[in-house]
């Protein structure tokens, strides 16, 4: 039994804006994304940041505001959500009750297709023995586990062969070892199906391994698109840098000096002094003398006990093993910072099971120069070599 080719098509939203209470919230601000025909895209932010209502105004379940919505070369912004040609995957599988799995998995087909009975079922069966659950199709959603249910969900979405599949939280009712199950079963879809596909996700562990490109919004605005390995190396902002990785981005407030060989980096409270030279230096172009945030990940910490002249001092405040690495939590004094409110949280560094200081001990802090970032900090906006640096007074 071949499996079925879904037909693919390119995703288009053009200023797509959905305003709420007469325009005093905007849920989702202007977003221009482009999305190529059986491109897998994930879409990650905080709550409340507008994913699942621009995937409700891609689905036709909400008006935009304003903006256009294209599918393939067909403009859907007012197309009803029944004649739009997109299968909708929901967190809470959406399945009827009182229906057999295989009444769950025609009904669709039903409501928009014209194929025979016939067709329609051999369509099911097909599909019901390529997501593993054939033998399921005459029990109902009450005698299935979660697992079983998000199968069935899954499969009644690609039965209908759509130009387009959404997903809204599909495995967020799942435990942690089924979820891990299930995002490889949607993986192994997208590459024997070629599926065009928007996979909105509050797991950052998901967004990263399954998407093409990983889509960041916050606010209802859209941060930064790319592909997952660019935007975890790459941020375009403090926001996109501390959101996407788990421990997030360190962030220390610094002032900038250029060096005839580099840039002097010192803390906003003149508690450290750090010497970035070479190549990464020149990354940041002709970098202006003033204030700016530094951002390291913590596996880009390195940690000794002393000896290193171009290092910054700290006090271990905590050791957390987790099994492969561990976590030194670090004091840097009163130029950590963090991002949207936050606060100053701990500084992490994320070494080797070997480096085991104590509770307390005083060390020194490097970090790998190729990955440190520098930050506006009255915009958020990464500083790379060919932008506008930050113009701040000399402190």
């Amino acid at each position: 039994m071949g499996v079925r080719l879904c037909v693919m098509a390119s995703l288009e939203l053009d200023g797509l804006r959905k305003e709420f209470d007469g325009g005093s919230i905007v849920a989702v601000d202007d977003i221009d994304l482009s999305i190529d025909d059986g491109e897998f895209v994930t879409v990650v932010g905080p709550s409340g940041c507008g994913k699942s209502t621009t995937l409700r105004m891609i689905a036709g379940l909400e008006r935009p505001t304003s903006g256009r919505i294209r599918i393939g070369d067909e403009d859907v912004t007012d197309v009803h959500a029944r004649k739009r040609d997109v299968a909708m995957v929901f967190q809470n599988y959406a399945l009827y009750p009182h229906k057999s799995i295989r009444q769950n998995m025609a009904f669709g087909l039903r409501m928009s297709t014209d194929l025979s009975k016939a067709e329609r079922q051999e369509r099911v069966t097909e599909t019901a023995e390529m997501m593993g659950i054939g033998d399921l199709l005459d029990d109902t959603p009450d005698q299935l586990s979660g697992g079983q249910k998000q199968r069935v969900a899954l499969g009644r979405a690609i039965v209908r062969e759509p130009d387009v599949f959404l997903f809204d939280e599909p495995l967020s009712n799942l435990d942690a070892k089924l979820r891990t199950t299930m995002r490889t079963e949607i993986q192994r879809l997208q590459e024997e199906l070629g599926i065009t596909a928007v996979y909105v996700t509050h797991d950052q562990e998901e967004a990263m391994t399954m998407g093409d490109r990983i889509v960041i919004l916050n606010d209802g605005k859209l941060q930064q698109a790319g592909r997952p390995k660019t935007v975890y190396e790459n941020p375009t902002n403090q926001f996109v840098g501390g959101f996407v990785g788990s421990p997030s981005m360190n962030f220390l407030d610094v002032t900038a000096e250029p060096l005839s060989s580099g840039v002097r980096l010192t803390g906003a409270h003149d508690d450290f002094s750090y010497d970035l030279t070479g190549g990464r230096a020149s990354a940041f172009g002709d970098i202006q003398r003033g204030s700016y945030v530094l951002g390291i990940r913590p596996e880009h910490v390195s940690v000794s006990d002393g000896g290193d002249q171009n290092a910054v001092p700290a006090t271990v405040d905590v050791l957390e093993p987790i099994g492969s690495d561990n976590y030194l939590y670090l004091d840097l004094g009163e130029s950590k910072t963090g991002f949207e409110g936050d606060g100053a949280p701990d500084f992490i560094a994320r070494v080797s099971t070997d480096v085991e200081p104590a509770i307390g001990d005083r060390v020194q802090v490097s970090f790998d120069e190729s990955a440190v970032h520098l930050f506006d900090p009255e915009t958020g906006e990464a500083v790379t070599a060919g932008e506008d640096a930050p113009v701040a007074a000399p402190q």
